[in-house]
């Protein structure tokens, strides 16, 4: 007589884990921008020294691209702790001067332009992921604590089970680059570019996000180079798993444009 095996428990969608752990939110807010600078602050000045902490007294990392740039936030829904930021620097919001990107000014001369040459594209049909930041208490390991964004983006779906405040979600980092690229996708971009280590961008072809190399590798808080990805790629190539991410939190930039936005307290 067979016996009857127990139809072992389904785990939930990907898309779904991050919906249930974690809530994008646009800071387009003086208040929400300042929860970005201070998590900046926390993450490249105290804990991975990228930054002088002398050259901002008030605890807020900012720079002269901030003023040009869509910021993001993620929030982890049970603790309401802000969980970490990144930023889509843009040349489109009305200043007459043109804007040279973060990744022309440290690695203009490396740029491989028969690959892809910016100076051929509309200035604003493109933009730059950058300062991506993941605080402390939400990187897993002890070796990702010198990597803003840490470093690991493999799914765990049993330490997704047993973790039950903040360490819910070991996709935090994958989380933000896919919102840097829905801010791009919401504001009509066709592509970003990115500065990055190349063992991150090739981590990140196993889920689909194919960022092309566009310049040699330059010293940059580390040996990274310019990468560019296109909305028409990612949509493109991107797993099904992780698609439902992108849409979730692209969806959910829709439903609350880039204006004003309640406040909430920033948790630390």
């Amino acid at each position: 007589m067979m016996i009857a095996q127990p139809n072992p428990v389904s785990q939930p969608k990907l898309s779904e884990q991050f919906h249930r752990c974690f809530e994008v939110i646009p800071a387009n807010t003086p208040e929400l921008k300042n929860i970005v600078y201070r998590i900046r602050y926390e993450v490249y000045c105290l804990e991975t020294g990228f930054e002088d902490p002398r050259n901002f007294p008030d605890g807020l990392e900012r720079d002269e691209y901030d003023d040009h740039a869509l910021h993001a936030l993620l929030r982890h829904r049970s603790s309401g702790e802000y969980a970490g930021c990144v930023r889509l620097i843009t040349d489109r919001l009305g200043y007459q001067d043109r804007l040279l990107f973060p990744f022309e000014r440290f690695a203009g001369n490396s740029l491989r332009r028969n690959i892809i040459d910016p100076a051929t594209l509309p200035r604003g049909s493109f933009g730059e992921i950058s300062r991506l930041a993941v605080r402390s208490q939400f990187r897993r390991r002890a070796n990702e604590q010198l990597e803003p964004g840490g470093n690991d983006l493999d799914i765990d779906v049993d330490k997704l089970q047993q973790e039950a405040r903040r360490r819910v979600f070991p996709h935090i980092a994958l989380g933000l680059y896919l919102a840097g690229a829905a801010l791009a996708i919401t504001h009509g971009m066709t592509g970003a570019f990115v500065m990055m280590e190349p063992r991150l961008a090739r981590h990140m072809q196993r889920y689909g996000i194919i960022f092309r190399p566009a310049g040699e590798v330059v010293e940059y808080h580390g040996l990274r180079g310019p990468f560019y990805i296109s909305a028409q790629s990612l949509h493109k190539h991107l797993k099904p798993e992780l698609r439902g991410i992108l849409d979730t939190i692209t969806a959910a930039m829709e439903m609350r444009p880039y204006h004003a936005q309640p406040f909430s307290q920033f948790a630390l």
